[in-house]
């Protein structure tokens, strides 16, 4: 099948729009299950110096389109000028796709070599090694918008999640995308038929197997208070006492709430200059505790005082370290746990590699440098339960440890208040809520201006509180201890995807030529 450069380019361009149109606020998830077969169109025959165009031009349509709010968040937030801005999310853009044309020149390479049937063979292996490595990239990872949150509409096709994370999704609509491009180089009537019956299967599994997952049963209840405190650079000294009546509000809120139904009160990521270092702000929130009865879990900056280390330059004894923290009181108001937030947000929370990138002071100049927590700690309110804050949401690996740490409950406290009305909050939400569903546990999702939900450990969200008010969501909740393969294996579907890859592209290289049909 011959195509023309001005074709390939067109296919190329839109595989990458068709898979962002995917994804909140679009929302047409069904384009992305031809998207990735768009790309291998393109790739397929394409000539070894153009092949990596492809690839690129995917990726460089693909996250600007539907990550348009990082720009917003660096000019509103970061001090950013507009066209710098917009500068550093088309960065986004070029890195995805130095990335993502590795794919098309592999998918390209494997065709010229050996056909086009291995070369659909490694497409989909290839892109799931991808995105694992975009996942793990050093400073700057970004799993946002992995390619299986695309079906998330699906509660049936989400329970592959327990067995192979997010991976799994991302590997079926890949393969699926494959074997369609297959189809459409083949012309062979049978090819065409097996592509129909899979499309066939696919639907009557994501529509009608969707009434077969089972309801979860709830026998606890938790507060989830929604502070909604307006987005600010800048906190006066005086913030405190500007802000007492609403601070009472939610008090009363949390204590009213925990009386009438007993339970957990959980407020959101810190949404405003809250440490338990600052006295008044502190004995607040051990009111809360004592007169509520209940345990609350709330985020703060958490100031934590370095120990002096001898040495040629021993630190000062006077130095202080800054955590995004989440931390329980018990119903006396004694503290019994905290946790440090481990994976912080680069340009958001800390500069990667400060001394090189001096420009990019200004993005953390309000909130200063944090230092990241060391441990994927587990509390106890009743039974076991692990927190996560915010951005850490987006990471399957690192969301699992709670689980294979003992933890029989997942809370998320995140302050999307960054985001605005944008499409982040819900691209966020997605994310999270496969979270629950890969370590089969309960997820109580705490923002600071939505969305507040409680999600059952199959991907439902049972209860949830409307954005941009202040109030408390009653959401049920229940504990569970079992292991999933995906808790206590990982990411092996990433791991066995790059083996492939490897061993294909071995294959490929190391036998003759093989004439690519055009």
């Amino acid at each position: 099948m011959k195509l023309s450069r001005n074709t390939r380019v067109l296919l190329a361009l839109g595989s990458g729009v068709s898979l962002a149109l995917s994804f909140p606020d679009y929302n047409l998830p069904l384009l992305a299950w031809f998207s990735i077969g768009m790309l291998v169109l393109a790739s397929v025959g394409a000539p070894p110096r153009e092949a990596p165009l492809y690839g690129f031009l995917h990726a460089f349509v693909f996250y600007p389109i539907c990550l348009p709010w990082i720009a917003t968040v660096m000019n509103q937030y970061g001090s950013v000028p507009p066209l710098l801005s917009i500068g550093i999310l088309s960065l986004f853009g070029i890195a995805g796709g130095i990335i993502w044309s590795t794919f098309s020149m592999s998918v390209a390479y494997v065709a010229r070599r050996k056909g086009v049937g291995l070369s659909c063979v490694l497409a989909p292996f290839f892109w799931l090694m991808l995105e694992f490595a975009r996942t793990h990239l050093p400073y700057i990872g970004f799993p946002w918008n992995l390619t299986g949150y695309a079906a998330r509409n699906s509660l049936a096709l989400l329970q592959i999640a327990p067995v192979t994370g997010i991976w799994g999704l991302s590997f079926l609509i890949a393969a699926y995308g494959s074997l369609l491009a297959y189809a459409v180089l083949m012309h062979q009537p049978r090819v065409w038929k097996i592509a129909g019956a899979i499309t066939i299967a696919l639907l009557v599994i994501a529509i009608g197997g969707s009434y077969l997952v089972p309801m979860a049963p709830a026998h606890h209840v938790a507060h989830l208070v929604q502070t909604n405190f307006p987005q600010s650079e800048h906190y006066p000294a005086d913030w405190m006492q500007q802000h007492a009546g609403e601070l009472d509000q939610l008090a009363q809120i949390s204590i009213d709430a925990a009386k009438k139904a007993p339970g957990l009160i959980v407020w959101p990521e810190v949404p405003a200059p809250f440490s338990m270092q600052d006295p008044p702000f502190a004995a607040r929130m051990v009111r809360i505790a004592k007169e509520s009865g209940s345990e609350f879990l709330v985020g703060v900056v958490d100031w934590q005082h370095v120990q002096a280390q001898p040495g040629p330059q021993p630190s000062s004894q006077n130095e202080w370290n800054a955590y995004n923290s989440a931390v329980l009181l018990d119903s006396s108001g004694r503290r019994t746990y905290s946790y440090n937030k481990v994976h912080l947000v680069p340009f958001g929370e800390y500069v990667p590699l400060r001394n090189w990138l001096t420009f990019a002071g200004r993005l953390t100049a309000d909130i200063s440098d944090f230092t990241p927590g060391v441990d994927y700690s587990i509390g106890h309110a009743d039974r076991p339960f692990g927190t996560f804050i915010c951005y850490e949401a987006i990471f399957p690996n690192e969301i699992r440890r709670f689980a294979a740490n003992g933890a029989e409950l997942l809370i998320n406290i995140s302050n999307d208040g960054w985001f605005g009305r944008s499409a982040a909050p819900e691209q966020h939400l997605m994310m999270a809520r496969v979270r629950a569903i890969e370590s089969r546990r309960w997820l109580l999702r705490d923002t600071n201006n939505g969305f507040t939900v409680s999600v059952d450990p199959y991907g439902r969200i049972v209860a949830a509180l409307p954005t941009d008010l202040r109030g408390e969501l009653e959401a049920p909740y229940d504990f569970r201890s079992d292991i999933t393969p995906y808790v206590r294996f990982g990411d092996w579907l990433c791991w066995l995807s790059l083996l492939a890859s490897l061993l294909i592209l071995g294959i490929a290289f190391a036998r003759p030529t093989h004439r690519l049909q055009s």
